[in-house]
């Protein structure tokens, strides 16, 4: 667990380090997601050491939305007054995303289809 530990930690250090290289155009912490799964998928890390700890950070997932909930209390007035903004970037990402995941599983049906008449 310790070792699992280390090597999320590290790559989020790494995240935060190149975060800071771009000025911060990027989060550290996605682009510290980003090289973990890169090392995983590249098998340079194997997703053993660290799976002990994804899982029980996964299963204890709500302790990290409470910082996230908390601040929208503290600045509710601040919300309240862009609700508009707020809800209308909710709104038009979640229908892109629709889309896009909608596009991206049709082409994938293709192609399948494609490779079984293919194969037959």
């Amino acid at each position: 667990m310790v070792k699992g530990s280390f090597y999320i930690l590290l790559f989020y250090f790494l995240g935060e380090l190149l975060s800071k290289l771009i000025h911060g155009f990027i989060p550290g912490s996605v682009l510290g997601m980003i090289l973990l799964f890169l090392a995983l998928f590249f098998k340079i890390l194997d997703p053993g050491k660290v799976r002990s700890v994804a899982t029980t950070i996964t299963k204890n997932m709500a302790v990290f939305f409470v910082p996230a909930g908390v601040g929208l209390m503290v600045y509710a007035e601040l919300v309240s007054n862009s609700l508009v903004a707020i809800v209308a970037a909710i709104t038009v990402s979640t229908a892109l995303t629709i889309i896009t995941v909608a596009l991206i599983q049709e082409r994938l049906e293709k192609r399948r289809k494609k490779g079984e008449v293919k194969h037959e």
